[in-house]
């Protein structure tokens, strides 16, 4: 009765204060069908219910993600344009362009929550001969530089943990970046590439038609889509990391209007309809305060910058 109660007043809270008074556009900094997207359509239609207004799914892919959140930085800080964030929010600063970053991701950004968390598999195309992330690992130990591994793009989230993978494992396998995630999918499974991570979604397909292999889920905790798949840490100790999501808005965005929005979002996250939703993707909700996104986005800018200064990663 209790959550009943405070999402009826959600609305009324966000009305008494004048916002919103016309549709709001949520920015996906990645093309549609993916796990962002449905998060962003998830909590899209729950807060088309909730504050009574529109809310327009944008999808902005391109540049491993920069149009898009390049895009919000840039929207006026009114609490109309709010960007659905991926890892390559936090990726993407630790190799960026040779031109730059067109934004700060911290100066430029309110952040309101993060929303959901699933880890990357690893999937390997089954000509490589290997069923396990150990004979992966001895296999790259044999043929230094001789197995490639695919990319959404250089700087992002599949790209870095997947140097993060080579450096922990203490294997040589080259990079090939391509122009999102689909693109890297098709030649991993075509055999052009051997090896690659990707989200359990966009994985689970191609994994369970017999035309990729799945190695090793990147977080220590299985994942509910394939539970049979360990975790990469029981091969690479201390392996950990996850494809995450989040919501932001343009720095400036009234404390108010973050709050509220904090407050609703976190809400439609504990609605057990998308909990289960969410739950039938591999993934499960991920949620806080500002306060902890914001620290988040600084800790894990800085986790990915010394991997690329420790490894000595390039963009070419």
């Amino acid at each position: 009765m209790s959550v009943l109660v405070s999402l009826v007043a959600l609305p009324l809270c966000a009305h008494s204060e004048g916002y919103p008074e016309r549709p709001i556009r949520l920015v996906v900094a990645t093309g549609s069908g993916g796990t962002a997207d449905l998060v962003a359509r998830l909590i899209g239609q729950k807060l088309t219910e909730t504050l009574g207004q529109q809310v327009i799914i944008d999808n902005r892919p391109g540049a491993g993600g920069v149009i898009g959140m390049n895009t919000v930085a840039r929207a006026n800080p009114d609490g109309y344009t709010l960007l659905l964030s991926t890892p390559s929010f936090t990726t993407a600063p630790a190799l960026p362009p040779d031109s730059g970053l067109p934004f700060d991701p911290i100066a430029d950004f309110s952040p309101i929550t993060q929303t959901a968390s699933q880890p990357y598999v690893l999937v390997v195309n089954p000509t490589l001969g290997v069923r396990s992330v150990k004979e992966l690992i001895h296999v790259a130990r044999a043929r230094p530089g001789q197995i490639n591994f695919s990319s959404s793009g250089v700087g992002a989230g599949s790209h870095l943990v997947a140097e993060l993978f080579k450096v922990m494992a203490s294997i040589d396998v080259v990079h090939v970046p391509y122009k999102g995630s689909a693109a890297a999918l098709v030649d991993t499974v075509s055999g052009q590439v051997q090896m690659m991570f990707t989200g359990t979604l966009s994985g689970l397909p191609v994994v369970k038609s017999g035309k990729l292999r799945a190695l090793g889920v990147t977080t220590v905790k299985r994942s509910r889509l394939l539970p049979d798949v360990p975790a990469i840490a029981e091969a690479v100790p201390g392996y950990d990391t996850t494809s995450w999501s989040g919501v932001l808005a343009p720095a400036g965005t009234p404390k108010s209007i973050v709050q509220s929005l904090n407050k609703q979002i976190v809400s439609i996250l504990q609605m057990e309809p998308v909990v289960d939703r969410l739950a039938s993707n591999g993934s499960e909700p991920l949620t806080g305060t500002p306060e902890e996104f914001s620290d988040f986005i600084r800790s894990d800018i800085a986790k990915w910058k010394k991997l690329v200064k420790d490894a000595g990663i390039k963009r070419h």
